[in-house]
């Protein structure tokens, strides 16, 4: 279908309005006097109302199962372009409109115009560029529509992210994810480049391709490092960390909810294009995502930034994404329907629901930042008093990303876990070994995310204020609030119903896999979403009832007052407590080999020594030990080099006119 022929009553005619509005939300304020915040207020209406829009076709295309495919003519010398929609892409969608009007409307709060005159402005014309270009790479059909939207959606990410530019921690952050985001731009032109050498640029139609041999090998393996690098798959994951923290916190959510998605939606999109694929392409995947998943939980208990160590849980998380899709291929390769259906169901699904619980979790510590002034867990505590709202909807998140039941982040992992069992039970071959390995490995991400989190809560909500900023923290108002609330009904609403899921999930796997429906392989058959659904209204009922009969035991019983048991100190202070780096300082040291923790003791010489500190922290070791070494390495052995360059323009004439004698000579 051509554009002409689409009207309104077409889902994806709201997809396209929805996104040039939420494009356009942030110009009236470029023009209007700064310190005021209609141009603030216009946007976030116009981003809301947009979002809506979006929503409302992309649920239309996942429920009508529709695809539409658009013809744009150009005068390009790579031929028409073409953009569309279909289920897959329309399911990524889904948590693009979602946080982004959840993202808006927080920023009204959390980065008023009238208090930051000279960044607001900025911030909310590039927030709605990269919220529209996030919706525009899902909808590109074509090679070089896809690459202008990615081009489109690096830089806005870059600039959103560089809104302190007079801080050189952002400045630093921003020039890494720069360097990150187009070397993996590099490897997708290579990836589509290779993908046109039958003469278009067009993307191929679902299972058209074969896998095995060198061009399929070079394609997907280009496609990983590429989205790889956007996703944050470890050791490709060196800009997120610095990323994520250092943008403000309504930007990180939708980096961490939405932008790294980008990543697994063109990878997810790449590898549709093959009906056959080797056994090994999901063996490779799972193994990556194994590595991502323990590492990146890992890296964050080890944390003391409360932004950073929300960072390393991306990384945890895509880790299980890619576990879910190198199941799917696994049983692609197979020939087993249940793997796919699993495998991908899991996949998809953890894609939405990590940009719920994700997108909950940093607009919680952004209300932690905005209340407390820092990020330093260390100097945090005692804040459950004094911010209720926020202490119980940031437990609902760490629930939610433990993968703990009833919330949602349980549903998709538990699909993930029945995809592993099913590879045991039913398959064969070289890939068994690593689907045995996966389920423990996921098992002990698990463990290690309620540990962290344990950590993060107790330390920052527990206790008692460590600094006078805790101290003097209140709640955010209800425009920081409000969005926090609706991402938490979202995941407890996936993690009571799951039920309602394979309405939503199924339409994109067919689409991925066009052969899938006559496999007669059904989601709601392959996995217990009833039972599911049952159990978490029991657990819930449960749950209510407990907390119901304490509170009302509590109000009941006498009360008492007395001191303490001071544990032999007559005077105990809030340096007495647990911090973040004691709490973690016995997993810090058992993972010291991949962590590589630096302690900094305290020195007592003294029988009455001076007051003294202790200090530690876990580097970003593949960046700080890996990448920067190598690249100083390789300056200082190029510095000769510099000396060509001179400023001497005879001389530069000189060295055009060699190269062209020594090319010359070459083709003749």
């Amino acid at each position: 279908m051509d554009a002409s022929s689409a009207g309104l009553d077409n889902p994806v005619s709201f997809v396209i309005v929805g996104a040039l509005l939420i494009g356009a939300s942030g110009i009236p304020g470029l023009f209007l006097p700064k310190g005021t915040d209609w141009g603030q207020k216009c946007a976030t209406l116009a981003v809301v109302l947009g979002s809506l829009l979006g929503l409302t076709g992309a649920l239309a295309t996942l429920l009508a199962e529709r695809t539409v495919i658009y013809t744009l003519a150009s005068t390009l010398p790579f031929g028409h372009l073409e953009a569309g929609i279909d289920p897959l892409s329309a399911f990524f969608l889904l948590p693009v409109f979602i946080v982004t009007s959840c993202c808006a409307v927080y920023g009204m709060g959390y980065w008023p115009a009238g208090k930051h005159p000279r960044t607001a402005p900025r911030l909310t014309f590039f927030f709605g560029i990269l919220a529209a270009s996030l919706t525009l790479v899902p909808l590109a059909r074509n090679g070089v529509l896809f690459l202008i939207c990615w081009e489109l959606m690096a830089l806005s990410a870059f600039f959103a992210l560089a809104t302190e530019d007079f801080d050189q921690e952002v400045r630093d952050a921003s020039l890494i994810y720069l360097v990150a985001t187009h070397a993996g731009t590099l490897a997708l032109f290579a990836c589509f480049s290779l993908l046109g050498t039958s003469g278009s640029f067009a993307f191929p139609a679902a299972a058209s391709l074969d896998g095995p041999g060198l061009l399929g090998a070079a394609i997907f393996g280009t496609a990983l490092i590429g989205f790889g690098l956007k996703a944050g798959i470890m050791p490709l994951h060196i800009w997120l960390p610095g990323a994520h923290a250092s943008a403000p916190s309504h930007v990180s959510a939708l980096m961490s909810g939405v932008l790294i998605k980008m990543g697994i939606y063109g990878l997810v999109r790449i590898l549709s294009f093959f009906g056959a694929v080797p056994v090994w392409w999901g063996m490779v995947l799972l193994a990556v995502g194994i590595v991502s998943g323990v590492l990146g939980v890992a890296f964050a208990v080890g944390q003391h930034d409360l932004k950073r160590l929300l960072a390393y849980h991306s990384i945890e998380n895509i880790g299980i994404i890619v576990m879910g899709l190198g199941v799917a291929l696994i049983g692609k390769a197979t020939g087993l329907p249940a793997l796919v259906v699993l495998g991908l169901g899991g996949a998809l699904l953890h894609v939405l629901n990590h940009a719920l619980f994700k997108s909950l979790l940093f607009l919680g510590a952004g209300a932690v930042i905005h209340g407390a002034g820092t990020r330093e867990i260390d100097r945090l505590g005692g804040l459950g008093r004094r911010m209720p709202w926020t202490a119980a909807l940031f437990l609902t998140g760490a629930v939610a990303i433990c993968g703990l039941p009833p919330l949602n982040g349980f549903v998709s992992e538990l699909l993930v876990y029945l995809g592993f069992f099913s590879g045991l039970v039913q398959g064969s071959g070289a890939a068994v070994p690593l689907l045995g390995l996966a389920a423990p490995a996921l098992a002990m991400v698990g463990g290690m995310a309620v540990l962290c989190f344990v950590k993060v809560f107790g330390t920052v909500f527990l206790g008692l204020p460590r600094s006078a900023e805790a101290g003097g923290c209140h709640e955010p108002g209800w425009t920081m609030r409000g969005p926090m609330v609706l991402l938490a009904v979202l995941c407890s609403a996936i993690g009571l119903a799951p039920v309602v899921l394979p309405r939503l999930l199924e339409p994109a796997l067919f689409a991925w896999s066009p052969q899938l429906p006559f496999a007669g392989v059904r989601l709601a058959e392959a996995a217990p979403l009833g039972w599911v659904t049952l159990a978490g209204f029991v657990l819930l009922l449960a749950i209510l009832g407990l907390s119901a009969w304490l509170w009302k035991r509590v109000l009941a019983s006498p009360r008492g007052t007395a001191g303490t048991w001071d544990c032999g100190f007559a005077r105990p202070t809030t340096r007495m407590q647990y911090t973040a780096s004691s709490f973690a300082e016995m997993f810090v040291k058992l993972f010291a080999a991949v962590l590589r923790p630096r302690v900094h003791p305290p020195e007592v010489r003294d029988t009455f020594p001076d007051k003294s500190t202790f200090s530690s922290h876990v580097p970003e070791v593949v960046l700080d030990l890996a990448v920067t070494p190598l690249l100083a390495a390789t300056d200082r052995r190029f510095s000769l080099a510099r000396k060509l360059q001179h400023g001497q323009l005879h001389l530069y004439i000189l060295y055009i006119f060699v190269t062209l004698a020594v090319l010359l000579a070459w083709t003749y």
